[in-house]
Formats: structure tokens, sequence, C-alpha cells
């Protein structure tokens, strides 16, 4: 779900966590009438969903009622620049996505605000809503190491602008709420609807603790509809490591108000534990007071797995159970994913997943990474949302750090490992492609419905060819995940440049 820098260890550990392997980074005057924004977006059945992510909706940019996904190629050059980074998207169809039909855009496109320029990393991440209540969903989209003047990796943030055509770069910039006091503006954003009005908000964080959110939609100058505020997260503040490292949106205790979950350090300066929050949303918006400790992890998503209507918190802990010879006691060796059950007043049960679990697929391993990264949808309609596990550091045979994905299904006891589990990696029959060392085949993983048939369809991201990157498409069945009609989508197909180290796929709009 989610992003960037994300630098592993566990709370109350006295040690410098490892990192991973090639870490991604943590990271315009138009019309006078403010146009308000709504978080409303119709399914493909016609109805209106709250766009958090318990509802886990897909995104639509171009209107047509078919699911499109938005994804980085931040390490992009673009006009001779290196790392100046760019956004793709690949538009649904009733055959699912490929470079076909997507767009590919830099800060040079025709309407952009920004300009490309070396190091930039534009598309870093990315949020989406209709910000501007016209029915198309709408991109933000970050530069977070954009030199602002003198305010070095100071940050940019930009709305594209859905439409007929989709995103086709036309935008507005979005100010910087305190220019020259912190670095990395836009270094992660989240949308939903934190106040419950039915206007889509967007959270903005830096390396800062605090939080930024625009409320009711984003006007077409590129300000707030209703004003802006901010939110002090209780992750540490300053110092390598500062600030929310991820920022997941979703609804976890049945209010329809948006609840935000944020992946950071705790608070003590120069010291590195992970330590979650879950800053609950309100009538007034995102508040801090009744912030809630959540297990550790640096990857989470938000969906309903047991069908109780409460969104339920999933936690991607990726490493092993000792590092550096300091020993994390609820970590497991090859990754673990928590699930932490959504409750009217926040949180409930926990209970922890690992490959030596129930009828996982594979085995806990050393330096798999289960967990590296994880995406919430309904694959099979039962109304229950399913699970994918990016497995990106799993050994296939004598090849290392192939990658894998894993698929769990939801039930009305929460995710089933028992029965009905499904692994893919590149040497699946039927899924294109070879396993290759380093490839880390689920360094990010979507579940959206991009045919249109109700029904969540399982991309996933690699970086294949050395960093270039690619992204595998597994359409649902209507029952379960297939490799029958998947489909690799390139960068060189998709308008991006293999040159250095794009990393086409590495990072997925939520």
């Amino acid at each position: 779900m989610q992003q960037h820098e994300r630098p592993c260890g566990r709370r109350h550990t006295p040690a410098h966590p490892p990192r991973r392997p090639r870490v991604r980074l943590a990271l315009a005057t138009a019309a006078a009438v403010a146009l308000t924004g709504t978080l409303l977006s119709a399914t493909a059945a016609g109805t209106a969903t709250a766009a958090d992510g318990t509802h886990a909706p897909r995104a639509d940019f171009d209107g047509d009622g078919i699911g499109d996904v938005a994804f980085s190629a931040s390490g992009a050059y673009v006009s001779g620049k290196k790392d100046a980074g760019q956004l793709v998207v690949l538009y649904g169809t009733k055959t699912g996505v490929s470079s076909a039909k997507r767009s590919a855009i830099s800060q040079n496109t025709t309407g952009n605000p920004g300009t490309a320029e070396t190091g930039d990393v534009f598309g870093a991440d990315s949020a989406y809503a209709d910000f501007n209540g016209d029915g198309y969903d709408d991109l933000a989209v970050s530069s977070p190491l954009e030199d602002v003047g003198s305010d070095k990796d100071g940050g940019g943030v930009a709305v594209l602008w859905g439409s007929e055509q989709g995103i086709t770069g036309k935008g507005v910039s979005i100010a910087d709420a305190a220019p020259t006091k912190h670095d990395r503006w836009g270094r992660n954003l989240a949308a939903g609807d934190f106040d419950g009005d039915g206007k889509a908000d967007l959270a903005v964080g830096t390396t800062s603790n605090v939080i930024h959110v625009l409320k009711g939609g984003i006007s077409a100058s590129g300000t707030a509809v209703k004003g802006r505020y901010s939110v002090k997260a209780p992750v540490q503040a300053s110092g390598e490591g500062s600030g929310p490292l991820n920022l997941t949106a979703g609804d976890v205790n049945g209010d329809r108000r948006t609840d935000l979950v944020v992946d950071g350090f705790e608070t003590a300066t120069g010291r590195y534990w992970n330590a979650n929050y879950l800053l609950p949303g309100t009538g007034s918006g995102l508040s801090a007071t009744g912030a809630r400790q959540l297990k550790a992890g640096v990857i989470t998503g938000i969906g309903d797995v047991n069908g109780d209507g409460y969104g339920d918190i999933v936690t991607g802990m990726y490493w092993n159970k000792a590092d550096n010879g300091v020993t994390f006691p609820e970590a497991a060796d090859g990754g673990k994913v928590w699930i932490t059950y959504g409750a009217p007043d926040g949180t409930g049960a926990t209970t922890g997943i690992t490959q030596n679990t129930g009828n996982v697929p594979g085995s806990s391993e050393k330096n798999d990474y289960f967990g590296y990264e994880l995406d919430l949808g309904d694959v099979n309609g039962d109304g229950y949302q399913d699970l994918v596990v990016g497995v990106a550091g799993e050994d296939l045979g004598s090849v290392t750090d192939a990658g894998q994905l894993v698929v769990l299904y939801g039930s009305p006891s929460g995710i089933n490992t028992s029965s009905g589990t499904q692994s893919f990696a590149q040497s699946t029959a039927g899924v294109p492609g070879s396993d290759e060392k380093g490839d880390m085949l689920g360094a990010d993983v979507k579940l959206d419905d991009v045919t249109g048939d109700g029904r969540a369809d399982l991309l996933a991201g690699s970086y294949e060819n050395t960093g270039n990157g690619a992204v595998l498409y597994l359409p649902s069945d209507g029952t379960r995940i297939t490799a029958t009609g998947s489909r690799t989508v390139s960068p060189s197909a998709s308008g991006v440049s293999t040159t250095g180290y794009p990393n086409f796929g590495a990072n997925f709009a939520d």
C-alpha cells in the first residue's frame, strides 16, 4: 500500500535495524470558482463507495467505470535528467491493463506544474480521490527531493486532474505549508474523508512529525476548499528517520470517517525502533488525541477481512527475528504479517501470519521479506477483503531474491490460512518471464478491479532487469487469481526510458 524509504526495525529495541536492498525513496492560476472535492466514486455496480481502505475502491481516472492503476517510475531519466521521475497510469479495460492504454507523465508534460530536473524523483508517492468533484478521480503526486529555491530537497506536490482522457498531465501545484522549515514536502500522501463530510481530504507528510491536511477537496488554483490544518503524529520529529515512513487511510471503527495509520519511529531522537499509530478521524478531522499504538511494521493496508463492517489493519513486519545481534520478539525469520482487527473503539484482537502458519505457501527462511508489501481487495466477490503479500526476498531454487506473491482469502473468521491459499512466481505455469536473481517480484503489490467485473485483479511490481522494473498483471477469474490471461507491462513499452534505474512499478498509488 503503501511506499518508500522503509528502514525496518522494532520498537523498544536499542539497535539500528537492517535496511532492505534497493530501498526506495521515502519518500498552477486557473478558474476562479472553487470546486468542491467529493470522495464518492461509482463502483462497477453503480453504487457509491467511500474511498478509503476499508472498501478498497479502485481509481477511475477516465470515468469509464473500470478501475485504473497509477504507479511510480521515480528513477526515470527525463530529457537527460537523471532521477527526474515519471508517473505511469494504466487504464483498465474489459481485458485488463496493458501498455496499449496508458499515460506516462513527467514534470515536462504539458500542463504539469514544474519542470523535470535531476533528482526530483517525481512520482515517488501518489494518492487518488475526486478532489474537484467532477466525477473523475484525480491524482496527488509528489516530487519529495525537488529543490525549492534555497530549500534543498524541499519537495513538491501537484494534483493532476482526471478527465475523459484520463490523467493527461494538467494539474495544479499544492503550496508547501512550511517552506524552508523542513525537507521533502509530499514525502508521503494519503487521501480520505477524515471529517466525514463526504469531501476528499489530502494528508501530506514531510520529514517532521507534522501531518498537513487539506480539507474538502482542491480548488482550481491549488488551494484547499475548506482550508488546512495540521496534526502532530507521535513519531520521531527530527533526525534521520524522522516523520512518517508511510501513511495509510481507512475507516477502522466504522463511523464513516477515515482514520489514518502512521508508520514511523519512536519519538526519541536517534533511536530506530519502529512505532506505528492509529490517528482517528473525527467530526473536525484527524486527531492525535486518542492515538493508539499498533503492532510494528512499515507497510500497512486497511480492509475488512472478516466482513464485520470494521476496517482491519494489516501490517508487514518483513525483517528477521534477529538481526545485527538484536532480537525482535514479535518478528519471525523471513517476515511476519500482523492483523489488528477493527472495532467500534478503534482496534481489537491481533493475530500474526508467517510462511509457517497453516498452509501459507513457502516456509519461513531468513531474508524472505514476507510482508515486504501487501494490499487488500475482494478477488471473489464474497464481501470479504482478500490479502496479497509480497515476498520480495524469496529464493526460488538457486535463484536468490527472485520474489514471490502469496494470496490469502478473507472469511467470517478473518484471513484463511488453512485452505485456498495461492502463490505465484515468474516460474509459475502461465506467468510470463522467469525467475531471475534480484528481480524481487512483490516489490509492490495492488489488488484492484481493472476489468470492470467487480472482482479485484492482482498487479505486482518488480526490479526486473537490474532496476528497470516491470508490472505483472494476474487477473481474477471471478473466484481466484489466475495466470490465464496474465501479462507483463514493461517501461520501454510504456514511454519510460530504461537508462539508469527507473524502478518502474516500485510504488502504486493508494
